[in-house]
């Protein structure tokens, strides 16, 4: 997949641009219902027999927008956008930088610049993507910008249990630690990846070794709690226990702070200090708590343990990809 990176305002030629069928949205967490708009931008490109392209911004528009916004952490950071949208066939992926030159372009010019000036035959949304400045261009509007250059397509919602799939429903999800429910919103488990760095090494002292995964991009991370989780060292599987939290048997709650993120792997005994990893969340074991010592702890971590063996035992299922 050719990634382009785009400034306002960019500086390609329409002549310089293939024709491809483009699928316009943020697409954060490459979620089922977006699945189905790229799939669709997919399925025309190839009856059309042009290229594929995804457009996508970065950063979040609300950082640029809205100023009380300090910091957003995203379901699939843009490296991991990337990751995925290679992995569904994409041929193209324009990445444009939203900044307040290119969010104040009135739709029209938007059309113009993006969408015909990028040789784009064919537009594939979804029913609510709007563009240009204060969104005020919508799917119905589309064709009166489209200076009958391009067609496209509307995409309806996607809906689970009655409930429309959004990336800020799967954010809620995340929020209230139901991990096991996003292969029906997602469509695969959530995955976030990291780095083991060096933790307090108080796992080791006790008989349960950690390895402590410090984030390299912006993920939203789940509710503090316990989970079962299963984790990529060296391309290898394991699965384990994961701790998301602020240790409070042994420290006082850091709000402000983000919360460790600490797994321990079943029958595992390397050294991975360094390795790139990446953990997969399927269930949520329980809430993060303080104990009265010690002793309750690891009583509490045994328990724990035996709930994650038992959870593979009845799951012995590869990792769930997209659909």
């Amino acid at each position: 997949m050719k990634v382009v990176y785009l400034e306002h305002p960019h500086s390609l030629s329409k002549e310089e641009c293939i024709p491809a069928t483009v699928a316009l949205g943020f697409f954060d967490g490459i979620h089922l219902g977006h699945q189905k708009v790229i799939k669709s931008a997919l399925s025309k490109a190839k009856d059309l027999g042009v290229a594929s392209a995804v457009m996508t911004l970065d950063p979040h528009p609300s950082v640029v927008l809205r100023k009380t916004v300090q910091h957003v952490r995203y379901i699939t950071p843009l490296s991991e956008k990337i990751r995925l949208l290679s992995s569904l066939g994409v041929d193209i992926l324009y990445v444009v930088k939203f900044d307040m030159s290119f969010a104040s372009l009135v739709p029209q010019d938007f059309v113009d610049q993006y969408i015909i000036g990028l040789n784009i035959k064919h537009v594939v949304a979804g029913f609510d993507y709007s563009y240009g400045s204060l969104g005020k261009g919508t799917m119905e509007t589309l064709p009166f910008h489209s200076r009958q250059q391009f067609d496209q397509t509307v995409v309806e919602k996607y809906t689970t249990n009655d409930l429309k799939v959004s990336s800020t429903f799967i954010r809620e999800q995340l929020k209230d630690g139901k991990v096991s429910d996003l292969p029906n919103t997602l469509g695969r488990y959530y995955q976030i990846r990291g780095k083991v760095g060096h933790g307090e090494k108080r796992g080791r002292t006790i008989g349960f070794p950690t390895a402590n995964v410090v984030l390299g991009d912006d993920y939203v991370i789940p509710k503090t709690g316990v989970y079962t989780v299963r984790m990529n060292v060296n391309d290898r599987w394991f699965n384990g226990v994961c701790n998301v939290g602020y240790k409070p048997t042994f420290h006082k709650q850091e709000k402000e702070s983000l919360p460790s993120i600490e797994v321990h792997l079943l029958d595992f005994d390397q050294q991975i200090y360094g390795a790139v990893v990446i953990i997969e969340w399927h269930d949520c074991i329980r809430e993060e708590k303080k104990f009265s010592g010690i002793d309750a702890l690891v009583a509490q971590i045994r328990k724990d343990k035996g709930i994650a063996e038992d959870y593979f035992q009845k799951n012995l299922h590869d990792t769930c990809f997209l659909t």
